[in-house]
C-alpha cells in the first residue's frame, strides 16, 4: 500500500548505519501495519464520511513526518515547479486512492479491498509497457500479467456474473490500485532528480495531499455532526501508523535492503488484511477469494522478476 513512489536506487547512509531493529522485524511490522490499514478504514467509515476519513488520515500522517523532519532537521523543498509536481503526485498517490478506498469500503469487505490493492504491481507492469520505453517486457512478465488478472477474475467470481458483488465499490478499489502506479510513473518522470531527501519530498507530498483534502472535504462532506470515539481512534491510527510511521519504515528498509526486497511487503498485506477482516470484523469468505488472491499474488510476483534473476 505504498503511498509514494519508491526510489529507484537505495539511498544508503554513509555516516551512521546504526539500526535499532533487524530489518526482518521492521519488515514484519510494516506488513502488519499496512495489512490492518484496511480494517481501520472500514472502522473509520462506520462513523465518518469517506472524505473525512481521508482528511484525518492525512493530517495524522503528515504530523508524523513533520515531526521526523524536525528531528532530522530536514526542510521542505522549494520552487513552484517542484511543488506543482508534488501536488499532482499527492493527488495520484494519496488524495485519490485514499478517498477511493474509503468510499469502496462502505460497500465491499476490507478483505476484497486489500486484494484489489495487491493488483497495483499488475497495473504498474501494464502501464510501464506503454509509458516507460526502457522497461522491455519478458515472456515471464507478460505471463505474470495474464495470471494476475486471471486471479482478479477469480476473486470477483466472474463465472457467477459478479453475483452478490458490489460492482461500484469494487471498481473504486481497483481504480485506487491503478492510481498508485500512475503516480509512480509520474514521479519517476518529473521528480526523480529533485535533489531533496526522500523524507523531505514525502513530507511535502503528504502536506500537499492534506491541503487538497482540506479544500474538497467541506464541499462534499462538511463537518462531522458527531465524533464517535472508536472510528476516530481508527482514523488516528490509520494516519499515524498506516501512513506516517509506515512510510518511515518503508524508506528505512529501502535504504538497507533495497527496493525489490522492501516491496515484497505487498504480498503479505492481503493475507494479513483477510485474517483481520474475518477474525475481527466477521467478514465472510468464499473459496474464490483466497484462491484468487493467491493467483493475483503469484502473477504480481512474476511481473517483478528481473532479467538475469
Amino acid at each position: 500500500m505504498s503511498t509514494v513512489a519508491p526510489p529507484r536506487t537505495p539511498a544508503r547512509s554513509a555516516s551512521r548505519p546504526r539500526r535499532t531493529l533487524d530489518w526482518r522485524i521492521r519488515f514484519g511490522v510494516l506488513s502488519l501495519i499496512w495489512g490492518f490499514s484496511f480494517l481501520l478504514i472500514k472502522v473509520g467509515t462506520d462513523g465518518y464520511a469517506p472524505f473525512q476519513v481521508t482528511l484525518g488520515r492525512l493530517v495524522f500522517g503528515t504530523a508524523v513526518l513533520a515531526a521526523a523532519m524536525v528531528v532530522k532537521r530536514e526542510r521542505f523543498p522549494r520552487g513552484a515547479r517542484t511543488w506543482g509536481h508534488l501536488a499532482v503526485a499527492a493527488f495520484l498517490l494519496n488524495s485519490l486512492p485514499f478517498s477511493l478506498f474509503a468510499y469502496a469500503e462502505q460497500t465491499i469487505p476490507s478483505t476484497l479491498a486489500a486484494i484489489c490493492n495487491a493488483t497495483s504491481p499488475l497495473w504498474g507492469m501494464a502501464l510501464s509497457l506503454v509509458a516507460l520505453s526502457e522497461d522491455r517486457p519478458t515472456r515471464l512478465k507478460v505471463a505474470g500479467l495474464g495470471i494476475g488478472f486471471l486471479g482478479v477474475l477469480t476473486v470477483l467470481g466472474v463465472w457467477q456474473g459478479f453475483h452478490g458483488l458490489d460492482v461500484t465499490g469494487t471498481a473504486m478499489a481497483l481504480a485506487a490500485s491503478l492510481s498508485y502506479p500512475i503516480g509512480w510513473i509520474y514521479v519517476r518522470r518529473t521528480l526523480a532528480g529533485a535533489g531533496r531527501s526522500h523524507l523531505s519530498m514525502t513530507g511535502a507530498q503528504l502536506l500537499a495531499a492534506t491541503v487538497e483534502l482540506a479544500v474538497v472535504t467541506p464541499l462534499f462532506a462538511g463537518a462531522p455532526a458527531r465524533f464517535p470515539v472508536l472510528p476516530l481512534l481508527a482514523i488516528g491510527a490509520l494516519g499515524a501508523f498506516g501512513t506516517g510511521l509506515a512510510l518511515l519504515i518503508q524508506y528505512g528498509l529501502v535504504a538497507e535492503v533495497g527496493p525489490t526486497t522492501a516491496q515484497m511487503v505487498t504480498y503479505f498485506i492481503p493475507v494479513i488484511a483477510t485474517g483481520a477482516g474475518v477474525a475481527l470484523l466477521g467478514e465472510s469468505l468464499s473459496w474464490s477469494t483466497p484462491v484468487g488472491a493467491v493467483v493475483v499474488l503469484a502473477g504480481a510476483a512474476l511481473t517483478q522478476v528481473r532479467r538475469g534473476a
